[in-house]
Parts: structure tokens; sequence; C-alpha cells
């Protein structure tokens, strides 16, 4: 029969078929990638492989900030919208194959057992490929898929992978998307089809805008909590960008799937998604560009709270006066009562969205980063002799190491001595082995999501896919964010990326950035010296001294305009340099900037924590020797 059980000879292909893709991943990644730049303008280019495999390494930074300051960056990010609509596509191609309707599902099932580790198993993908598979799983036992169920085994799972997983700010705003949806979704489009037609087209618009709405719901409070800033544009951007969105992304997986066959032309589809990605990035630029479409906001633990009791007393208003309009509307038409629909659904949604909240509060775990303070934020100047490796660990999210220190120093030994497994980005400044030599140590001790750098004189991408890290170019203006942690980038300038660099001292080249957490701040000057690269980052709270505590020209002028209130240099006992220089130290004492020193100090440890004096703005600096 067309809808009979599928035999045990497709179960058993299908699972072969899924283990050699997941073994191959590599390669099919690279196919795809290559296929979604023919025939496309390189901006739209870049735009599908993040759209379909969420690398965004490529794309433009300007293009980066205007998707992030007008609330679509998710896009760039493969997440459960990826899965839904990668069943959503297969279902009827496979259909036209003449596939029954069963076999269908257990090809949904393995496409989603592929997609899932060839786009890096992040959070969000994680916890859709879950709770797709497990709605395909209910369709094929022949039961009503729950999707709550599915939410609450998807957490589980998810946990068991990586139990620190709660810590992730992406984790969070992933499941509080789903809650939102579940809880706000259903009365929403009732009112928007109530004016606009809930019917073929109409219909298909009122379900988007009551999911795009919904979410962005759920999840504003959360991103004004991490991250202390809010996006006022986004609700519009979201639905400006709506209708473009779904063709986008089903044209991007075609033309991924069609890459994987040798000679059959994927040029065609991309000319047709080009336009509709060019869309959506001119609603990100009209969204983002204005200098109030991103305001910074101070949202705390009874803010946070405060907003989701106000969004679950919404939710539950819109749930009783929708039932007393059913209810009248039975009367009116002389029908018995409709029953009541959803109320524990709704209940356990709650719950579920109330555990969400309580992680965020505690900073659900320590984000695989130790135990830095549960509201604050640890900066560890590691000791890692003649070299430079700087740990910043923000509670509630992911760690980011800037740099490795040399080969064999012991760099594993110290990231799993201060608890962490896993590390959001890895910063690599610039090519000389005191910086990146331990790399690879690095990146076979912790699971990595991303390998950022700027210009180095070796490719790191191989390395670091085979990893399975994203990899991603940075520059002056680029911004890498983890909780309320930020990393701007002051250095290079992007014009420098694409030039030869060869016989140039790569010291000039090292990528300098900002480390801030609400009010604190601290220079991350790598080998970059003062007097060699232009360096205005306004006043800071500490200056991380250049190359290991050379001699440096610049510096005097530097500590004048920055004002630091404390210098650490890195440095390697007993090193051969004569590293931190007299003049350098004769220097800091002039501007009267106390020093911390890691040949005499060992690894200096900085935590940051907000001033509950101050409303939690201010920050108070706890140094540790």
């Amino acid at each position: 029969m067309a809808s009979g059980r599928p035999t045990p000879l497709l179960l058993l292909a299908v699972a072969a078929i899924v283990a050699l893709a997941i073994a191959h991943s590599g390669e099919i990644g690279a196919r795809a990638d290559a296929s979604l730049g023919r025939g496309m303008p390189a901006r739209e280019a870049e735009l599908a492989r993040g759209f379909v495999l969420g690398e965004d390494d490529r794309i433009d930074p300007r293009t980066v900030e205007d998707f992030r300051r007008s609330g679509l960056s998710h896009l760039l990010a493969v997440s459960g919208q990826n899965v839904a609509l990668l069943a959503l596509l297969a279902m009827p191609v496979l259909g036209a194959l003449g596939i029954p309707l069963r076999a269908r599902l257990v090809w949904v099932l393995a496409l989603i057992a592929v997609y899932v580790p060839l786009t890096g198993a992040g959070p969000s993908i994680q916890r859709a490929g879950v709770m797709g598979a497990l709605s395909v799983l209910a369709t094929l036992a022949g039961r009503r898929a729950s999707r709550l169920y599915a939410l609450a085994v998807a957490a589980i799972v998810t946990l068991a992978i990586e139990p620190r997983i709660a810590a992730d700010v992406g984790w969070q705003l992933s499941f509080a998307a789903v809650v939102g949806i579940l809880l706000l979704s259903a009365p929403l489009r009732r009112a928007i089809g109530e004016r606009i037609g809930s019917r073929g087209l109409a219909g298909a618009l009122a379900e988007g805008a009551a999911l795009t709405i919904a979410a962005t719901l759920a999840t504003a409070p959360l991103i004004a909590f991490h991250f202390g800033a809010v996006s006022t544009t986004t609700l519009a951007a979201n639905l400006l960008a709506l209708p473009a969105v779904a063709p986008a992304m089903w044209l991007g997986m075609l033309a991924a799937a069609a890459g994987q066959v040798p000679g059959l032309p994927v040029a065609p589809i991309n000319a047709l998604n080009a336009p509709l990605l060019a869309y959506i990035a001119q609603v990100a630029a009209w969204c983002g560009r204005p200098s109030w479409a991103y305001l910074e906001v101070r949202v705390g633990l009874g803010g946070l709270l405060a907003s989701y009791a106000l969004i679950a007393a919404l939710a539950l208003f819109a749930q009783r006066l929708g039932r007393s309009r059913r209810i009248a509307a039975a009367r009116r038409r002389r029908e018995p009562r409709p029953p009541r629909r959803g109320g524990g659904r709704n209940k356990v949604a709650l719950a579920a969205l109330a555990a969400l909240l309580l992680w965020a509060a505690v900073g659900g775990g320590d984000g695989g980063g130790g135990a830095p303070p549960a509201r604050g934020l640890r900066v560890s100047v590691l000791d890692v002799g003649q070299g430079d490796s700087i740990l910043l660990q923000p509670a509630g999210a992911p760690p980011i190491l800037v740099d490795t220190g040399p080969p064999g120093d012991r760099i594993a030994a110290q990231l799993e001595s201060a608890g962490v497994d896993r590390l959001g980005a890895l910063v690599l400044t610039h090519d000389q082995s005191d910086h990146d030599g331990a790399e690879a140590e690095v990146l076979a001790a912790v699971p990595v999501d991303r390998v950022l750098f700027a210009v180095l004189g070796r490719d790191p991408r191989g390395l670091a896919r085979q990893a399975g890290a994203r990899t991603k170019r940075i520059s002056a203006g680029s911004v890498v964010r983890s909780g309320r942690l930020r990393l701007e980038v002051l250095w290079p300038p992007p014009e420098l990326l694409g030039t030869s660099h060869a016989g140039q001292d790569p010291n000039q080249l090292a990528v300098v950035a900002v480390a801030r957490w609400r009010d604190f701040s601290m220079l991350l000057t790598a080998d970059a010296e003062a007097e060699s690269v232009p360096l205005d980052p306004g006043p800071i709270d500490v200056l991380k001294i250049a190359h290991h505590g050379s001699d440096d020209a610049g510096l005097a002028d530097l500590l004048d305009r920055a004002r630091p209130r404390l210098a650490v240099i890195s440095v390697g006992a007993g090193n051969p340099f004569g590293h931190p220089t007299p003049s350098t130290l004769a220097t800091l004492a002039e501007h009267d900037v106390p020093v911390l020193r890691t040949d005499l100090d060992g690894t200096i440890t900085l935590d940051v924590r907000p001033d509950p004096r101050q409303g939690g703005g201010s920050k108070v600096l706890f140094p540790k020797r």
C-alpha cells in the first residue's frame, strides 16, 4: 500500500546512507558551499551560505551589523526554522517521486539526521533536530505529535549531550522562542486572520506574522537582559522580510543539494534566489542603520521576571478572551459549548518558561567556563610562559579565548583547571607561535564554536573545520559577542585583509580589541605596539601591555588617553629578550599605573561584578594573585 510501513530493507538502506553522509559531512559541506556561490553576486552568495549552512565568516561586516541591529541575525545562523523548511520542502519533492507517505517520513528523518551535523550542530539546531525527529517518529507511530512533549524531550536530550548548554544564550533564546510560539501564536493568528483573512495567501501571511510576533515578544526580554540592548525595528524587519525568507532558504537548500551531483547546473537556482537575498539584505539595512534602531538598555533580574510575567498575563488574557468569543459565537449559532482547548498545555508551557527564566537568572551553571561570578565576568591572563593567552568567562555564556600561547605550554590543562569544556570563540590575533602555536591543542581539548582571525600567514580553516568549528575573518568594526561580553575589534582595518603582507611585521597586523562587560573595559593589544598601530580606545579599566612589555615609544601617549586603572603583562620568567623592559616599567610607574605580571604573579585573574549600589551599572574589580 502507498502508506504501508517502511520495510526493514528500506530502514537499513536509509541508516547506511545517513551514516555514510555523516562520515563525509565535510565533503558534502564543501560541495554545498561551492554550489551556493555559483551564479550570484558575492554578497548574495555569502548570505546564502549563512542562511543554509550557518557560515557567516565571509559576509561583509557591515552587512552582519545591519542584520544584528535590525534583529535579523537569526537568519545567518541555522535554527529550527531551517529544519521545518527542510521538511516542508522534502515532503512534496519525495511525493512527486512516487515515494509512499511512511517512506517519505523516513527519508525526512534521514535528512534531519544529516543536516544537523552538516551545519555544526549548534544549540538551536540540536533542539530543532530533536523536535523534528520526534514529530516524524510520532507520525510514523500513528500518534498525534505533541509539541510540548517534543520540546521537553529536546531539552533533556540537548542537556544530556552537553549538560552546561543551559547557560548558552542561544539555547535559552531558542527555547524561549518556541514556548512563546506555543503560548501566543494561536491567539495572534486568530486576531490577524480576523482582519486580513484566514484562507489562502492571507492565511499564510497571518500564520507567518503570528509566529514572528510571538517569537519576537518571547525573546526580547532575554536579549535585553543578556546583551544590554534591544532592536527597536526587529518586529518591522522580520515582518518585511517574511515573504522572502522561506523561498530564499528553499532555493538555497535546493542549490546545496544539486551541488552534490557533478555537472548538475545550480546557477539558474541561484539566479532566482539572488533577488530574494538582496531584498532581505536591503530590509536589514533599512531597519538597522538608523541611530535609533538599536538602543542600549539595562534590564536586571527584576525587569526580566516582570517582563515575562506581563507576557504570561497577556497570553492567559488572550486565551480567555478567545474562548469567550467562541462561546458567544456558539450560542448565536445554538451550538454546544466548545470544549476547553490547551489549558493543560499552556500551564506546562508556563512552567517551561519559568524554568528557562530560572536558568537565565542564575546563569544556568557556568557556561563551560569554570566558576566565574554568578552575574559577572572573569578575565584570566594565563601563565603560558613567553606568550599570550587570555580567557574571558562571562556568566551564563560560553567563554572566549584570545590566543593560545606557544605549543606545549599546558594550555589544555589550564583550560581544564578553569572548568572550560567548551569555547564560544577562539580568537587568533596574529601568526606567531607564541600566540597561536597551541591552536591544535585547544581544538583537540575542547569543542570550539568559532575560530576568528584577521591576517594570518596560513589558512586556519582546514584545522578548524576538522574540529567542527566555524571560521570567520574579523577586522576593525567587528563585534564578537558572548552574553553581555563584547569584543569590539579596533585593528586591523578591513582594507588590509585582502592585500599581500609578505615581509611585513605580523605584529603590526595583530587583532586589537576592547573587551567590554557592562561598564568594564579592557584593551587587548596582542603584540601591536602603540608606536606602530593607531589606537584610541577611550578610557579603559585594564590595559594588556603589548608585546610582553617590549619598548614602545607610543605607550605614554596611550596611557594619557586611556587612563587605565591596572596594567597586565604576559611574559615568560627569565626570557632572553629582557621583557618587560625597564623603559616600559618606568613609563607605567610615571603614570601611576599598577602592574601585574605573569612571570612574577602567575595566572592573573580579574573578577568583574555589577555593583548593586549603583543599580548594577557600575563595576567592582577584584584582582587576584
